[in-house]
């Protein structure tokens, strides 16, 4: 049944559908410390008879802290997965995030050659399955495969394996990172053996019960990865191109449904336009214009599917919008689905008025401004899958959680710039603001949810997206309040599947991670001050 139902407090003027008021905070519940207050009503109309994309998934990556926490931190191994994989509430507290795709990385081999890598971080070396003999061990990656073995446990059933460089095995120079700059690494005759392996990879991991969604075969092309800093390759679209081929072959006769991710670009801007390098950039049309030389639209495993990563393009609320548009235009034009997969608060091109400083930033205003991030990946740029990029790592020169979801302190780290081979001696770990801001998405927007219209007046400082379960018996809704003023929702619902039976709020905080609320079906929700909230409602 069709119901169109306009919810209205007796206490409150009528405002339009986009219009803010300012009213007289109501007096706290006795006892009710968790109870938030409102100063201000906000008129949102919720309209599920509108629709647009549906999710796939939302992911963090296991580069590169898991490989050691996942095989040395016996400890609290296990909680640490909870908090990345886990579902489940108990006593009205989430135990993790629920994520819903694992990026797992299909490493080069560097760590197995040690300080002869060229890789000074012990903790950027990767290990890979290839012998020099050209074997596969696959009792390698022991860290890699225990957090794929707990997130499967766990209820994560999508896995992405992705590729920075070749083994050494097939590299230029023997090595994970490149030494040309503006070419791929991978030698010449040896895009056939490179795809075999990865399909070699995916064959093996499907086998042992895992579902192997995709396989992202190249990283951030457009940059040169010379610096030994950590494993990469860059690639011109016609390389890139090239081993999509050879990949696709050999899917095909490893009888698997895998498909392919193309893209990985480092911005959304080398999506769409020529930046840079003119044969790293515009590459939704170097792939997907027929004509092209670089042309893969016809492979059996690409399912007009765009990667591309979320850095450098993030330094303003106008100018995130802005890119994000363009490139979800020049996507439609081909027909394409897209997927944000990487993020992290990289650069330091952010404005000094819409975020601050990295100095004088806590770890939920790093937290609040991801939110920014994700809801316009997902509103503008419309994508269907949205990945953080390091899932846990060492905090370092006050970047706080810029760069992780779970923060690592090895035992007998002894500060900035120490040594991060102590990964292997255990630690304690710190789940951060941008962990539980993550799970306001990731553990309520499922895959199958799909995305609803919402209306109202939206700024940089006040936003939020709504989505519906396949089955239409649930509406999701997150809303990021930046104001230090409480907000109260004037709702108005349209097109929803039937009658509220319930409605429970999960609050992120700077002192909040996801708190659970529970309201009458009848009461209006208020959203705290600073905060990300998320909506759900149970329909009957």
């Amino acid at each position: 049944m069709k119901l169109k139902q306009l919810l209205f407090s007796i206490l409150l003027f009528n405002f339009s559908a986009c219009s803010d008021a300012e009213t007289t905070p109501p007096q706290e519940e006795e006892g009710g410390q968790d109870t938030p207050t409102a100063s201000v009503t906000k008129t949102v109309t919720i309209d599920a008879g509108q629709t647009f994309q549906t999710i796939k998934g939302f992911a963090a990556s296991d580069c590169w802290a898991p490989a050691f926490v996942g095989k040395y931190w016996t400890n609290n191994r296990n909680e640490i997965a909870e908090l990345l994989f886990s579902s489940e509430i108990a006593d009205g507290q989430p135990k993790g995030i629920g994520l819903s795709m694992w990026r797992v990385n299909m490493g080069g081999g560097s760590m197995e050659q040690g300080d002869d890598s060229g890789i000074s971080n012990v903790s950027r070396r990767a290990e890979s399955y290839l012998n020099d003999d050209l074997t596969l061990d696959w009792t390698r990656c022991e860290g890699q495969r225990y957090f794929m073995e707990q997130a499967k446990e766990l209820g994560c059933d999508q896995f992405v394996l992705f590729s920075n460089t070749p083994p050494v095995q097939h590299t230029k120079n023997g090595k994970g990172f490149s030494s040309e700059g503006n070419k791929s690494n991978l030698k010449e005759d040896c895009y056939d053996d490179f795809a075999n392996y990865m399909a070699d990879v995916a064959a093996h991991y499907q086998s042992e019960g895992y579902n192997i969604t995709h396989i992202s075969p190249i990283n951030e092309p457009q940059f040169s990865w010379n610096d030994g800093g950590q494993e990469g390759s860059p690639w011109t679209n016609d390389e890139a191109a090239r081993l999509i081929r050879e990949l696709d072959k050999a899917l095909t006769e490893h009888s698997l449904s895998t498909d392919i991710l193309p893209g990985e670009a480092a911005e959304w801007t080398y999506l769409y336009t020529i930046k840079d390098d003119e044969n790293r950039s515009k590459v939704l049309e170097a792939f997907y214009e027929p004509s092209s030389s670089a042309y893969i639209g016809d492979l059996s495993h690409v399912k007009k599917l765009i990667g591309g990563h979320s850095y450098w393009t993030d330094g303003t609320w106008d100018g995130m919008r802005n890119t994000r548009q363009r490139m979800a235009q020049a996507a439609a034009q081909y027909g394409l689905e897209v997927w944000q997969t990487e993020w992290s608060m990289l650069g330091d091109n952010y404005s000094s008025t819409e975020f601050g400083s990295y100095d004088t930033a806590t770890t939920m205003d790093i937290a609040l401004y991801m939110s920014r991030v994700i809801h316009n990946d997902l509103t503008v740029a419309g994508v269907t899958s949205w990945s953080y990029w390091t899932s846990m790592d060492i905090s370092q020169w006050g970047q706080k959680d810029r760069f992780l979801l779970i923060s690592l302190v090895p035992n007998g780290w002894t500060g900035d710039g120490g040594d991060t081979g102590l990964l292997r001696n255990g630690g304690s770990y710190e789940a951060m603001p941008t962990l539980w801001v993550l799970g306001n998405y990731s553990r309520f927007i499922r895959p199958g949810y799909r995305r609803i219209a919402m209306e109202l007046s939206e700024s940089m400082n006040f936003f939020g997206s709504a989505w519906i379960s396949p089955e239409a018996d649930e509406i999701v809704a997150v809303y990021t309040n930046y104001s230090d003023k409480g907000v109260r929702l004037n709702e108005t619902r349209e097109g929803w599947n039937g009658d509220v039976a319930s409605i429970t709020t999960y609050t992120t905080t700077q002192d909040k991670n996801l708190k659970e609320k529970n309201y009458a079906t009848d009461e209006k929700v208020i959203l705290d001050a600073e905060s990300v909230t998320t909506v759900v409602y149970t329909l009957k």
